[in-house]
């Protein structure tokens, strides 16, 4: 049988040795998740689409990313366009409207609307063609939707929401949504930790709402506040380093 090596931190090495965890049963029922994930994936997105149930027997894929897969599907169909394209998921994403990467991308100052502005400039112009063609997934498509998997995966969760794909879409390096949201400073690594930082928050924010009787009246703009406290280290890391190459001779 062949073996695959996994390295962990020291400090979680030492734990697993303390607690007695069963490493090799754990890595392969996980190895076993994430694959039927990205092979269910795979066979989406190379198969033809149903705009009515898109993500298929994809049953990690929460309501609101099905619901973003088909407004996709739509758009990319009411323009002619022969495949659905990261634009078109981008698209849907804004179409949807209260998704929780939307959240994310104001905490990080980027507002869904410009991105709707960039992502109009960016697209092609419609193209004639009848509106039932459009049957697959773009190869950058496919890949973002993957990309999400992976990044679900990684994070431990069991599910793949908005989030996920946002990540997705912003780590696929053809598509035209990364492109757009690259440009605006949705840089992959930031944008991932903004992601955790928004679940971090929101799951601190439900706990209140549930210790006071009542969720935040203002739950957005409360994520928002804790995105932007948990992404601060980070930022000022990012501008002490900038500021050391501005310095630099030759610079």
């Amino acid at each position: 049988m062949p073996k695959i090596n996994v390295y962990l931190p020291d400090e979680l090495a030492e734990a697993v040795k303390e607690a007695g965890v069963p490493v090799s049963a754990i890595c392969q029922r996980a190895l076993e998740q994430a694959v039927r994930r990205i092979t269910a994936i795979r066979e989406t997105a190379l198969g033809d689409l149903d705009v009515d149930d898109p993500a298929g027997h994809l049953t990690h894929f929460t309501q609101r990313t099905r619901t973003v897969l088909r407004l996709a599907i739509e758009q990319a169909r009411a323009g002619g366009a022969p495949r659905v394209g990261t634009e078109h998921l981008l698209g849907g994403m804004l179409a949807e409207g209260g998704n929780l990467a939307l959240h994310v991308l104001r905490a990080v100052e980027i507002e869904p609307e410009q991105v709707a502005r960039d992502l109009a400039r960016q697209t092609s112009e419609p193209m004639a063609g009848d509106e039932s063609g459009t049957r697959h997934f773009s190869v950058p498509a496919a890949g973002a939707l993957e990309l999400a998997v992976t990044e679900a995966t990684a994070l431990g969760h069991n599910y793949v929401g908005c989030e996920h794909l946002l990540l997705g879409l912003v780590t696929e390096p053809d598509g035209t949504a990364g492109q757009v949201l690259r440009a605006l400073g949705a840089e992959p690594r930031l944008t991932r930790r903004a992601v955790m930082a928004a679940l971090a928050g929101y799951v601190h924010l439900r706990a209140q709402g549930q210790a006071a009787g009542a969720v935040p009246a203002d739950t957005a703009k409360a994520l928002a506040a804790v995105v932007r406290q948990e992404l601060q280290p980070l930022t000022q890391r990012i501008e002490r380093i900038e500021e050391r190459l501005d310095a630099a001779p030759g610079s």
